[in-house]
């Protein structure tokens, strides 16, 4: 059976949610809270692939980008870090931060760059996440949203 398209999961996927972002050592305190931001890809009924996006103010922040390792090497991660790209561009967000232990390198390819935690608007420092979830050590990165540059008009 084919693996589904990217879907936001619904609240009888937190389980499934809370277990794949555990098993891979990512923080799973706050799903019940931010349930309705996370996205992910089924194969059949199993979760393999999910992550989110927390808006604040005119930011986003990427939430937990995670594959099942089984399934790595698909592109899956890629793809959902991408579509959660679009929805904040969607949304008007000018900029989507996130804070890795493991990830930095990978983000970087998609061109987010370091930022230091002390230039974060205080929209995304207040965030549950960025404030207590996520450790210290861990390295910030954003990346800004261009608008779409406006169409010029075809002269008559």
């Amino acid at each position: 059976m084919p693996i589904g398209p990217i879907v936001r999961l619904r609240p009888e996927h937190l389980n499934q949610l809370e277990a794949l972002l555990a098993g891979n050592d990512l923080p799973a305190e706050d799903c019940a809270e931010q349930g309705d931001n996370f996205y992910g890809i089924f194969d059949q009924d199993e979760l393999i692939a999910a992550g989110g996006l927390e808006a604040a103010a005119d930011y986003s922040l990427l939430r937990s980008i995670v594959v099942k390792p089984h399934y790595r090497g698909r592109g899956l991660g890629r793809a959902i870090a991408e579509f959660l790209l679009e929805q904040a561009r969607s949304q008007g967000r000018v900029a989507v931060y996130l804070l890795t232990e493991t990830a930095a390198e990978y983000f970087e390819k998609m061109g987010f760059s370091h930022v230091a935690r002390a230039h974060v608007p205080a929209a995304i420092a207040s965030t549950r996440q960025f404030s207590s979830l996520c450790p210290d050590s861990a390295s910030c990165l954003m990346t800004d949203l261009p608008r779409d540059c406006p169409r010029l008009t075809e002269p008559r």
